[in-house]
């Protein structure tokens, strides 16, 4: 069974980064997309970026561009999510998700199968 852990979460000051990681086991992490999405305190899920198996980027949104990026290390099966200047706004709760697909989609939820259980990100001085 595909199982997906996130870590790196925390808590971070406004401005400040964070390095979120999406560990794969049970699968082999290179031939697919791999997304990572968000869910704030009372609001949908969101997609923030994906990275297809031939690493083209999907950005969800286009505020998220300059801030955000995305890494795969195949030889560690694992995805990296990194996320600079920092803002209130970005709290969530982040999840790596895949549909065990090559390309990313629309990077909408309900396109992927296989969810990690999340890491807290808060952001807050």
């Amino acid at each position: 069974q595909v199982q997906l852990v996130e870590s790196g979460g925390g808590l971070v000051q406004p401005g400040g980064s964070l390095r979120l990681s999406c560990a794969a086991s049970r699968f082999i992490l290179a031939y697919y997309a791999i997304g990572w999405f968000r869910q704030a305190p009372g609001k949908e899920r969101e997609g923030v970026l994906c990275i297809s198996d031939t690493e083209r980027r999907t950005y969800y949104s286009e505020s998220m561009k300059g801030r955000f990026s995305i890494s795969r290390d195949n030889a560690k099966n694992t995805v990296y999510l990194q996320m600079n200047s920092l803002k209130p706004e970005d709290t969530a709760v982040y999840f790596c998700a895949t549909s065990r697909k090559s390309s990313c989609g629309q990077l909408r939820g309900y396109e992927y199968d296989y969810w990690g259980q999340g890491t807290q990100v808060t952001v807050s001085s």
